[in-house]
């Protein structure tokens, strides 16, 4: 996503292509991309990358959100599904999807009737898989009543632990990967974000409360502890971050985005790390929904979503 949307000025095609075979050979073995990305130009930047590799790699995108004249559009429609599967099939040059989202569910179209029109996605041969982002446990139960889920995507790091509301074992217990976007609570847990203010004037996290002047000291606060606990790991504070999610089941799968080759390299690193499990649940107790100021989206984008939330729990 970061290669072309959403996190201020992207890298140039060429450094984002660079970055991809960097992943590719690095043995990075899905990217995740959408047809809201960039307005479609992330993936023709991932099928770019992937030419002649295509066996190398899980490919996943997702549907059902676009930009349309430059405005955010939620449509789960089967035709406008049916479309937008075709058109990402051409942008990514390939005939086939493996796993493909829907991006979020259109609270006007009934998720079944959105499903429908994947799972025969399915069997016309264009994509692999049906997964959901961004939803309930119930909306989950209501799209396994019509075809196979095999992944839901939803925001899981230590900062955002809405899946912990059901849909961490709901998902493991139906055999579904759960693929956490966000991993490293967009930079905050890689450190690398000292200033909100300095953050590009189109960064998406600008307009996401935790950093935002209400909320963002507070958070801030805790990271010369988050930085010490990442020291007496032996590891960076991304590579903690990355271990925490991972620890949380073997069907959780975090996926990190970056532009920068080195941080990536650093990601993988954290596959290979072992650490502590008691140092992972002081992690765990330093940051999560008790210590961490402001929600994670504000009231418009929040409508858009479908997960538990910590505000409407209990």
């Amino acid at each position: 996503m970061n290669l072309s949307h959403a996190y201020g000025v992207p890298p140039s095609e060429e450094e984002g292509i660079r970055l991809l075979r960097v992943a590719l050979d690095e043995g990075v073995g899905m990217l995740d991309t959408a047809t809201l990305y960039g307005g479609g130009r992330n993936e023709e930047l991932v099928g770019r990358a992937i030419a002649g590799r295509r066996d190398d790699v899980v490919l996943a995108s997702k549907g059902g959100m676009a930009l349309i004249d430059g405005i955010r559009t939620i449509d789960g429609r089967p035709e406008t599904l049916r479309a937008q599967v075709d058109a990402s099939l051409a942008r990514l040059g390939v005939d086939r999807i493996d796993l493909y989202y829907l991006h979020r569910w259109d609270r006007s179209v009934p998720i079944g009737e959105s499903v429908g029109a994947l799972a025969a996605l399915i069997d016309a041969g264009k994509i692999g898989a049906i997964g959901l982002s961004e939803v309930s446990v119930a909306r989950l139960r209501e799209a396994q009543r019509v075809a196979p889920i095999a992944a839901v995507q939803n925001e899981y790091s230590l900062w955002s632990r809405n899946p912990e509301l059901g849909m961490l074992d709901a998902t493991r217990d139906a055999g579904i990967a759960l693929v956490a976007f966000s991993p490293v609570a967009r930079g905050f847990l890689s450190d690398s974000v000292a200033d909100p203010s300095t953050l590009a004037q189109n960064d998406i996290r600008r307009t996401m409360p935790r950093f935002r002047p209400e909320h963002w000291p507070a958070n801030a606060a805790l990271l010369p502890r988050w930085r010490a606990l990442a020291a007496e790991a032996g590891c960076t504070p991304a590579q903690l971050a990355l271990a925490w999610v991972m620890s949380r089941g073997d069907h959780v799968i975090p996926i990190p985005g970056t532009t920068n080759p080195d941080h990536l390299r650093d990601d993988r690193a954290a596959m290979d790390l072992v650490i502590d499990p008691v140092l992972l649940a002081r992690a765990g107790d330093l940051i999560c929904t008790a210590t961490i100021s402001g929600p994670r989206y504000a009231s418009g984008p929040a409508a858009d979503v479908d997960t538990e939330a910590f505000e409407e729990a209990g």
